[in-house]
C-alpha cells in the first residue's frame, strides 16, 4: 500500500522489475453464500456452524462469525481462502485440504462448486478460460456432496485429533447417526 501511495504521488519504485522474484504459487478461492445449484443465487440466512481452516500456506481473510447473519442487502461473500505452496500443485492441493476442512452451516456457500474446480483436469492443467462454468459445471456434478456430511466429518476428526491423513470421509450414515451431536456440540 505504501508503494502504491508513494507511486500516485509521484515517486520512483525503489526496485526494477529485474530484482522481482516469484517465490512459489497462491490460489485464492471466494467464500460465498451463495447456490451453485441454483445459478449461484444468494442465500442469506446465520452462520449456525463457522470454522475456517488453519494450517501451514493458508489464509482465510473473513468478515463473519459464528452466529452472524449474511444480510442481503450487501455482498454475500463470507471471506477469501488463500493457499500458498512451493508449486501450483503443491497449492492446489493444500486449497483442496482447506475446503475440506472449512466447516460452515445455515447458509449454502460456493465451497462445494471450488472444491470441483480444484479437482477438474481442466483447471489441474491450466487448459481453462473464464467460460470454465459454462463449459464444465453442472449443479448435478454437486450432487451427493452434502455439506452437512463434510461437516460432521471435520467436526469428528478435530474431535478425535485426527491428522489431514486420518480424516475420515463423509458418510450419510455417519452424518444422520450424528446429526444431533453436531447440532449440540460446540
Amino acid at each position: 500500500m505504501k508503494l502504491q501511495i508513494r507511486v500516485a504521488e509521484g515517486e520512483k519504485l525503489p526496485f526494477t522489475q529485474d530484482e522481482l522474484k516469484i517465490n512459489g504459487h497462491a490460489i485464492e478461492v471466494r467464500v460465498y453464500a451463495e447456490d451453485p445449484a441454483n445459478n449461484f443465487l444468494p442465500d442469506i440466512g446465520t452462520l449456525t456452524t463457522y470454522r475456517p481452516p488453519q494450517g501451514p500456506g493458508v489464509r482465510v481473510d473473513d468478515g463473519f462469525e459464528e452466529g452472524m447473519t449474511i444480510p442481503i442487502h450487501y455482498d454475500p461473500m463470507i471471506a477469501k481462502l488463500i493457499t500458498h505452496g512451493a508449486t501450483r500443485e503443491e497449492a492446489i492441493n493444500r486449497m483442496e485440504r482447506a475446503i475440506d476442512d472449512y466447516a460452515i452451516s445455515g447458509v449454502e456457500t460456493t465451497l462445494g462448486f471450488c472444491r470441483y474446480v480444484m479437482g477438474h483436469k481442466a483447471f489441474r492443467s491450466g487448459k481453462y478460460d473464464t467460460h470454465f462454468v459454462r463449459d464444465h459445471f453442472s449443479p448435478s456434478v454437486l450432487e451427493g456432496s452434502d455439506p452437512e456430511e463434510y461437516l460432521v466429518a471435520a467436526l469428528v476428526a478435530a474431535e478425535l485429533g485426527q491428522t489431514q491423513k486420518e480424516r475420515p470421509k463423509p458418510l450419510a450414515s455417519a452424518a444422520s447417526g450424528l446429526s444431533a451431536w453436531k447440532l449440540n456440540r460446540r
